[in-house]
């Protein structure tokens, strides 16, 4: 599951997240949360002042979980994206047994477009197949074309449609 970086590929390091990485992983949630409510405003909360640090403390409590994947991007000893997914039994109200599910995925915008994404996307779906998910499934915003390719690329269908209705 561990990648390392070497002179000839610009491949990043993949590796577990730990506590200490709090700070960043709050910072790349944010990013997560500004671009989501970019795409829909109606649709996706907005970010906050507090944003960074309630999501880098949400992730960072999810470390070392039974039911939870964390995992971080690190290119040259710097984190750059995150993974986040974890394990679920049968959900009657989405009609699936259990199952992985893919939470969030996030590269850093300076870094996208260099293999990093499809590398954590790798690492995440080995992890959760390591711990017997049957299937993986996620949710992706609609506008979000360039993450959908990337999951089509590695054997993810479409499934649902999510619709909105706003008073």
């Amino acid at each position: 599951m561990i990648r390392a970086m070497t002179e000839r590929s610009a491949s990043p390091t993949i590796r577990p997240a730990r506590t200490s990485d709090a700070e960043t992983l709050g910072r790349l949630g944010a990013l997560l949360v500004e671009e989501h409510h970019a795409f829909d405003p109606a649709r996706f909360i907005a970010p906050g002042p507090d944003t960074p640090r309630g999501y880098g403390r949400y992730l960072a409590s999810r470390v070392g979980k039974k039911d939870a994947v964390l995992l971080v991007a690190e290119a040259e000893g710097a984190v750059v994206g995150y993974a986040y997914a974890g394990l679920e039994g049968p959900d009657w109200m989405a009609l699936r047994g259990p199952a992985g599910v893919l939470y969030d995925i996030l590269i850093d915008p300076a870094q996208r477009r260099k293999g990093v994404g499809r590398a954590l996307l790798t690492a995440i779906l080995e992890a959760l197949d390591q711990r017997g998910a049957p299937q993986v499934v996620l949710f992706s915003a609609t506008q979000n074309e360039t993450a959908q390719r990337l999951f089509a690329a590695v054997g993810f269908r479409r499934t649902m449609v999510e619709m909105t209705r706003d008073r």
